[in-house]
């Protein structure tokens, strides 16, 4: 199959070009209008697919709830939005239910599934600050350790490749070093931890933050706090949730003046709730949430943000149109940067000969007009 356009994202910028693609794979890059194509998308732009790090669920499907129906039709519709790639996140909960939820994902991983790729899954806690746990079930945070992360891996058949800790809680840095060591990437996040501490756990294995600005010590001229810390360590990774709500466009300027092209990472957060209509009462790690017209989720009754409705093809809009950030540094944060991140930028992240042909076709309002995971046209 050959598809082009005269807007193809090739090196970092537009050129028209056409894509060869077989089994899969990208397996060579012409000129336009080269070869015969099979789909010619005119000015339309083709970029890579995009990689959401940090996502617990939608239609109505949270990663905790264990249910491979629900796990299989999330990832079967999220290509609507352009993602092709997709770490399911789990939410703080008791060891029982969290087992229970990374073993699902082990399994629907091997009992096989469509959509976009399932490059692992997200522990987000539960080894988190109390302070700082946002939404997090308060009664399931738990001591960090090395013992009870091997149990969760066990169960996700080596599945966990990213985690949320407070490293102020990590004794000895133990489960940080562990996790280095094992090829997990540890983030810091939900945290109290001083821009000293979070040295420390980047000296000790830590190279992302996770929701930067959300669920972390602030920025204050005197005590730069975690917020500090991802502004001013340019080179570890840090997300952040680009629906322009949870954090102000300003602030998302300013995260990515400081962070380059290269380390800025765009995450949905996104609950069971996403694609669902708002007004109506969903459940997170056992505590009712409720979705308001803003988009955004709130712990039910109270104005605790609890996670987002954010589509990443409206999360990159926002980015370029609103907080003005340059194509390139805002496409790089949901493709090739979350592909180092995950150190799966071998295949992934960028449209080029041996890549997996994960691709997204947007129009110039930034509409998903089709989405092809791994070859695959999805919509």
């Amino acid at each position: 199959m050959i598809i082009q356009s005269r807007r193809v994202w090739i090196a970092g910028q537009f050129i028209p070009a056409q894509l060869e693609v077989e089994e899969g794979k990208i397996t060579a890059v012409y000129a336009y209008e080269t070869k015969s194509w099979d789909q010619d998308y005119g000015k339309d732009r083709i970029v890579p697919g995009f990689i959401d790090l940090h996502t617990h669920g939608a239609y109505g499907y949270d990663t905790n709830d264990g249910e491979p129906d629900g796990l299989r039709n999330w990832i079967r519709r999220i290509p609507e939005e352009g993602v092709t790639g997709i770490l399911p996140t789990t939410v703080t909960q008791f060891p029982k239910v969290l087992k229970k939820a990374v073993s699902n994902v082990a399994d629907v991983v091997e009992r096989g599934y469509e959509g976009a790729e399932i490059l692992g899954i997200h522990l987000e806690g539960p080894y988190l600050d109390m302070k700082y746990k946002g939404a997090q079930p308060p009664e399931a945070i738990a001591s960090s350790s090395v013992d009870e992360f091997q149990e969760y891996q066990k169960a996700a058949r080596g599945l966990i490749r990213y985690i949320t800790l407070a490293p102020e809680h990590d004794t000895d840095y133990a489960l940080t070093k562990y996790c280095k060591a094992a090829g997990v990437v540890v983030s810091m996040g939900h945290s109290s931890a001083s821009y000293e501490e979070a040295l420390m756990g980047i000296a000790n294995g830590a190279t992302s933050m996770t929701h930067v600005y959300n669920g972390m010590t602030p920025f204050h001229h005197r005590e730069p706090g975690l917020v500090g810390t991802a502004l001013r360590v340019r080179d570890i990774y840090g997300e952040i949730i680009c629906d322009g709500c949870h954090s102000h466009v300003a602030a998302l300027n300013s995260f990515f003046t400081a962070k380059g092209r290269d380390f800025g990472i765009m995450v949905s957060d996104s609950l069971r709730a996403k694609h669902c209509p708002p007004g109506d009462f969903y459940e997170m790690g056992g505590h009712e949430i409720e979705i308001r017209e803003n988009g955004l989720a709130y712990v039910k009754g109270t104005e605790t943000i609890a996670g987002s409705t954010l589509n990443l093809n409206k999360g990159l809009k926002i980015l370029v149109e609103d907080a003005m950030i340059p194509f390139d540094a805002a496409l790089n944060s949901c493709t090739i940067n979350p592909a180092r991140c995950l150190r799966v930028d071998d295949r992934k992240g960028r449209l080029a000969a041996g890549y997996d042909a994960d691709l997204v076709v947007l129009n110039d309002s930034y509409d998903v007009v089709e989405t092809y995971c791994r070859g695959v046209g999805m919509l």
